[in-house]
């Protein structure tokens, strides 16, 4: 995936419903607080920072270093590291959901900021790293 270049504003201004958009407003500036990088448009998601990632399967690709999507069922946050990394954070953090590599909340109010503050600082730092054997990170941007 390659950022698209739309405007970050707009995607938000389109989400569904209404408490999407309020939540993509607070979670694209902890997302540009914590990453230090600017938000970019990657399709449906917005993405801070940019990265090459390759699993030992073969399968490659382009993603940024933290992102979510303003879903209508959820927001989805990604963890390529995988939620289980998150497993004691989580059990701090309020409702949510997990999949395997997604964190999905319906209220970012009803979660504590904090915790996720920490999930995501996590996230970059291992990112940056450069992962692991399972998915090997290159930072491009």
């Amino acid at each position: 995936m390659q950022p698209t270049g739309d405007d970050v504003a707009g995607l938000i201004a389109r989400a569904t419903p209404a408490i999407r958009r309020r939540d993509a407003e607070t979670l694209t500036a902890l997302m540009q607080e914590v990453s230090g990088r600017e938000p970019a448009t990657w399709g449906t998601i917005i993405g801070f920072g940019s990265c090459h990632y390759r699993y030992p399967t073969g399968t490659e690709g382009d993603s940024g270093l933290l992102g979510f999507a303003p879903r209508k069922a959820a927001t989805t946050i990604y963890l390529f590291e995988g939620a289980d990394a998150h497993a004691e954070a989580l059990a701090q953090l309020g409702p949510h959901t997990t999949g395997a590599g997604c964190l999905y909340i319906n209220d970012l109010e009803q979660v504590d900021l904090g915790v996720l503050r920490g999930i995501l600082e996590r996230s970059l730092a291992w990112m940056e790293a450069g992962g692991t054997e399972q998915a090997q990170i290159t930072v491009t941007g």
